[in-house]
C-alpha cells in the first residue's frame, strides 16, 4: 500500500519525517516582552532533539501588521522586528542543522499584507496600472461599481472584496481578499508575482532552509471571469473543500512544477509541503506528482471522530489517494486553526472545512482524561503508520484547548469578521507553559516579573499542570510517552516510508502490521487480548494484565 524504499539513510529525509510545528509568537520568549521569538525558539532546541523530531517548522516570522499573526505578511525577506532580526535567523537556522534537525519556514502566496508596499502602491496608482495588475482588482456591479464584482464571501466572514477610495476621494475599485481585509489576493497571472515569489523561495534556500510549508496552496489560481457560485450557507463552506472557483484550479500546478525545479537546484533534498484542502482526497496527489511537491498535509485525521470505521476509512483513502504517484502520506492530528485534540477527540467535534469551527462543544461533558488517553492513542497510532507525521507545540504535553480566554483579549480575525460569533482559533495558541511555577508566564518568558495575562495571549492559571517540567522523567506522562514513542521510532527500521498489512481484531479496534512482525492496535471499544507472546514496546496507557483497555494504543512485537 505505501511506496518502498530500502532503507532511512537512502530515502529523502521528508518521507517519513516528524515535524515540530513551532507557533512562534507562543513558543518561548528571549527578550521579556511576552511575544514569543526566535532566539527563544534556538534557547529550546535541546528540549526539541531530546523529543525526537525530525524537523522543525516555523509559522510566519516575517515583517507583518500582525492582523492574521503573520499569515499577512509585508516583506518576505526579512524578519518581523518583534521576533528578531535576519541575523538571529540565519543564527537559528544554523543552529537546527548543528543539533541535527531539519528546518521548515512557512511562506504566504496567496496573499500579502494590505501594509505590503505593493498593495499602497496599488491604492495610490490609477485602475488598470501595473501597480494594480499585481492583485486582483475589479470594477463592481451596478450602475455606479456600488456592488461587489461577484458573491464571494471571506473564509473569516462577511464579503470577500473590498472597495478602495480612489485619487480623486471617490469610491472606486475592489480588490479580492479571500482572507480578511488586510490580506488582499496576489494576481498569479502576473509574471512579476509568479518571478518575486521564486526569487523569495531562493532567498531563503541561500540561507540554508530544508524546506517550505505553503499557505492555501491550492487558492493562489482563480478561474477565469471570477464566476459567482450557488448560495452557501456558511462562511465555512466557502473554505469546505468542495468545486469553487477561487480553489484546487489547474494552473496552481504550473507554478509548483516551477518551484519543483528550484528546489532540485539545491544541494540537500529541499522540498516543499503543500497546505491543500481538496475534495475528493484522490485530488491530493495531483499536488505531490513527481515534478511537483514532495510531500501534502493530509487533513483526514482533523476532521475525524474517535470512530475505529471511519479511522480506518480515512487511512485508507489517504494511502490510495497516493499510490499511483508514489508519494508519501502524511499525518496531523493537531496545528494552529483547530481545537486542540484533547478536546476534539473527547468532544467529538469536527472541523468543518478550515474554517468555522464548533470550538467549545459541552463544557459539562468535556472528561479530561478520557480526552488525553485518546490524543495519546491518536499520536501512537500515526506515529506507526507510513510516512511522515506533523506535530504542533504542546501536543507532547497534551495541552487542552484553552477556553477561558476573555473575549476583550481575542485576537483571531474571526471574531470580529464573524460578527463575535466565532471565537477563533487562540484557544490552541496560548503561551507554552514550560515551568510549573507561574512566574514568567510558567517560564514562558525570562522575564520573571511577566504576570500571566501579560503575554501576547494571556495564559490561564491551570497550564503548569502541563508544563514540560512536571512532565519530565515521570512514567506515563504524555512527554515521556512522546520521547518514548519517537525514539523507538527512530530504531524501527520497518516504521515510517514502507508497506503496511491491516490485521482484523473485530470492529472497535483498528490494527495493522509493519515489517520487523512489529503491529499496532488501537483499541476504541470493550477491552481486548493482546496477541498471545506478543512483548509490549510502548503504550498509551496502563494495560490490564494481557487486556487492552478502550481509548489505548499499543505497539508490539509479533510472533513471525
Amino acid at each position: 500500500m505505501s511506496h518502498v524504499l530500502a532503507s532511512r539513510k537512502e530515502r529523502p529525509w521528508w518521507r517519513d519525517a516528524v515535524t515540530y510545528q513551532i507557533y512562534i509568537r507562543s513558543f518561548a520568549d528571549s527578550n521579556g516582552d511576552g511575544i514569543g521569538d526566535v532566539e527563544g525558539i534556538r534557547s529550546r532546541l535541546p528540549y526539541l532533539k531530546q523529543l525526537g523530531v525530525d524537523a522543525i517548522w516555523i509559522t510566519p516570522w516575517y515583517p507583518s501588521p500582525q492582523n492574521d499573526h503573520g499569515y499577512d505578511v509585508s516583506d518576505y525577506m526579512d524578519i518581523e522586528p518583534q521576533y528578531g532580526t535576519l541575523a538571529d535567523a540565519e543564527k537559528l537556522i544554523k543552529a537546527t542543522h548543528e543539533h541535527g534537525l531539519k528546518f521548515i519556514v512557512d511562506i504566504v502566496p496567496n496573499h500579502t499584507s494590505d501594509q505590503h508596499k505593493w498593495f499602497q502602491a496599488a491604492l495610490k496608482a490609477a485602475p488598470g496600472s501595473p501597480e494594480r495588475d499585481r492583485y486582483m482588482f475589479c470594477d463592481g456591479k451596478g450602475p455606479n461599481g456600488d456592488l461587489p464584482p461577484n458573491n464571494w464571501e471571506a473564509v473569516f466572514g462577511g464579503c470577500a472584496w473590498e472597495r478602495v477610495i480612489e485619487a480623486d476621494g471617490k469610491p472606486g475599485q475592489w480588490y479580492l481578499h479571500l482572507f480578511a481585509i488586510e490580506q488582499p489576493d496576489l494576481n498569479w497571472e502576473n509574471p512579476e508575482v509568479r518571478s518575486h515569489l521564486e526569487d523569495v523561495l531562493k532567498f531563503w534556500l541561500d540561507r540554508g532552509v530544508d524546506g517550505f510549508r505553503i499557505d492555501v496552496a491550492h487558492g493562489m489560481v482563480k478561474y477565469p471571469g471570477l464566476p459567482d457560485i450557488p448560495e452557501v450557507n456558511t462562511t465555512s463552506e466557502m473554505l469546505a473543500p468542495h468545486e469553487r472557483p477561487f480553489w484546487d484550479q489547474e494552473g496552481v500546478h504550473d507554478i509548483y512544477r516551477s518551484w519543483r525545479k528550484i528546489l532540485d537546484s539545491y544541494p540537500g533534498e529541499r522540498m516543499a509541503v503543500a497546505e491543500a484542502w481538496v475534495s475528493p482526497a484522490s485530488r491530493i496527489a495531483r499536488y505531490v506528482r513527481a515534478d511537483e511537491l514532495q510531500n501534502s498535509f493530509n487533513f483526514e485525521m482533523l476532521t475525524t471522530l474517535w470512530n475505529a470505521a471511519e479511522i480506518r476509512a480515512k487511512i485508507d483513502n489517504s494511502m490510495q489517494a497516493l499510490v499511483e504517484v508514489g508519494a508519501p502520506p502524511s499525518w496531523v492530528f493537531n496545528n494552529h486553526d483547530v481545537v486542540r485534540s484533547v478536546d476534539r477527540l473527547d468532544l467529538g467535534l469536527t472541523n468543518n472545512g478550515e474554517s468555522t469551527f464548533t470550538r467549545q462543544g459541552d463544557p459539562a461533558k468535556f472528561n479530561i482524561a478520557r480526552g488525553t488517553l485518546r490524543a495519546k492513542s491518536a499520536n501512537l497510532m500515526t506515529l506507526a503508520l507510513p510516512g511522515g507525521t506533523y506535530l504542533y507545540q504542546g501536543e507532547e504535553l497534551g495541552l487542552p484547548e484553552v477556553r477561558d480566554l476573555p473575549e476583550d483579549r481575542l485576537t483571531d480575525p474571526r471574531w470580529k469578521m464573524s460578527g463575535y460569533k466565532d471565537r477563533g482559533r487562540d484557544g490552541c495558541r496560548v503561551p507554552l507553559p514550560w515551568k510549573s511555577e507561574p512566574t514568567g508566564g510558567f517560564g514562558f518568558s525570562t522575564n520573571e516579573l511577566l504576570e500571566l495575562d501579560q503575554a501576547w495571549l494571556p495564559m490561564s492559571p491551570w497550564m503548569g499542570n502541563f508544563s514540560a517540567e512536571s512532565q519530565d522523567g515521570v512514567a506515563g506522562s504524555t512527554l515521556t510517552i512522546y520521547r518514548q514513542a519517537l525514539a523507538l521510532r527512530k530504531l524501527e527500521e520497518g516504521l515510517g516510508d514502507g508497506p503496511m498489512t491491516w490485521i482484523e481484531a473485530g470492529k472497535d479496534v483498528v490494527a495493522f502490521s509493519r515489517p520487523g512482525n512489529f503491529a499496532c492496535y488501537i483499541n476504541f471499544g470493550a477491552a481486548i487480548e493482546i496477541p498471545s507472546g506478543a512483548k509490549v514496546l510502548i503504550s498509551s496507557g496502563a494495560l490490564e494484565g494481557n487486556l487492552l483497555p478502550t481509548d489505548t494504543a499499543v505497539w508490539l512485537r509479533v510472533n513471525s
